[in-house]
């Protein structure tokens, strides 16, 4: 079965991307809870076990369970994940808006999470019946981002949007057919449509000049979620570029590589995080390092030919050269070859 997205001229002028701290919260809650997960996705595992135990603090001092009861296999309440306005909404405006949910739009999604997991532990259906549930289940969800998500979000955002930097500038340049390229295996541009395959049923769609909104996810890792329902615009969440990078940690002391050697260990970490281009604060988000030092170690590694950069609105990125790549990618083969051994 497929699902076939009309696409017209004014959708892609009203198309952009926007970033979701909630939705990262929500389904960061969702694997956690699952430790299944550690195992089974091994990209994620290095975050789930070093973070397990904040988790499980936190759901000794937190109704977890009802946020949990909300998110069912194959199904997730809307009004815990509202479509964010653009790159600069923030996790307060989300819970904001989570707190002026309509009661109806709140009782429809309650109960169709109940029906899907009738064995529900009574003192939680309790909870999920009372009038304040909306404002409840925000409070709730507060504590879980000053526990576990609030630290990292510099990093995770760093690594949002630099996944935007880079799909914006695909869709821009390319057309829809290079922004959907990578995505998903099922998910591809055909005929001046966006389909969908393996979708429960064969569907036709259409944005209707509404334009898609594009949101990078770490913790959707490695599926797609779409959202064509009114009154929301339509949505695509999809897996960031780049996610590994979250889980990154120094060597061990005393671990040194050859490109450490050659470059000094700073610029090195710079020159592999620059697989895709970033900013500065980004990088310093990402690598833990002072804006001060990494402006001096990119003005370096320019001068050597290294990087280059160019400004992209109000930011100015920086990207591996030929020479980078070429010295990145020698790095990288040699570590391969010495875990080999």
């Amino acid at each position: 079965m497929v699902l076939r997205i009309c696409v017209d001229n004014e959708d892609l002028a009203k198309s952009r991307f926007a970033l979701s701290p909630l939705w990262e919260l929500v389904h960061a809650l969702r694997m956690l809870a699952d430790p299944s997960h550690t195992s089974n996705e091994p990209v994620m595992g290095p975050w789930l076990t070093r973070t397990r135990a904040r988790y499980q603090a936190l759901a000794r001092k937190t109704d977890i369970d009802v946020i949990l009861a909300l998110q069912p296999a194959g199904y997730g309440v809307d009004f815990l994940s509202p479509v964010p306005a653009g790159m600069s909404t923030t996790i307060d405006d989300l819970l904001a808006q989570v707190r002026a949910t309509p009661a109806n739009q709140v009782d429809r999604e309650i109960t169709e999470a109940l029906r899907r997991q009738p064995h529900i532990d009574p003192r939680v259906r309790r909870v999920l019946a009372s009038d304040q549930i909306a404002a409840y289940t925000a409070d709730v969800l507060s504590d879980a981002w000053q526990m576990l998500l609030e630290p990292e979000w510099p990093v995770l955002r760093a690594i949002l949007e630099r996944d935007v930097v880079h799909r914006a500038g695909q869709l821009a340049l390319w057309g829809w057919a290079a922004a959907l390229a990578g995505l998903d295996s099922d998910l591809g541009w055909q005929h001046g449509r966006i389909e969908l395959r393996r979708w429960p049923l064969d569907e036709d769609a259409a944005l209707g000049g509404r334009g898609l909104l594009f949101v990078p996810s770490v913790f959707i890792w490695p599926k797609l979620a779409l959202t064509l329902e009114r009154p929301w615009p339509p949505a695509l969440i999809y897996p960031a570029r780049g996610v590994a990078a979250l889980w990154q940690r120094p060597g061990p002391a005393g671990s040194v590589t050859a490109l450490d050697r050659l470059l000094g260990r700073s610029r090195a970490a710079i020159l592999l995080a620059l697989e895709q281009p970033a900013s500065t604060s980004q990088l310093a988000a990402a690598l833990g390092q002072s804006l001060g030092s990494l402006g001096n170690h990119l003005s370096v590694m320019r001068a050597a030919g290294l990087l280059a950069k160019a400004r992209a609105g109000r930011s100015v990125l920086y990207w591996r050269t030929q020479v980078g790549d070429a010295l990145a990618a020698g790095a990288e083969s040699v570590t391969s070859a010495g875990r080999a051994d």
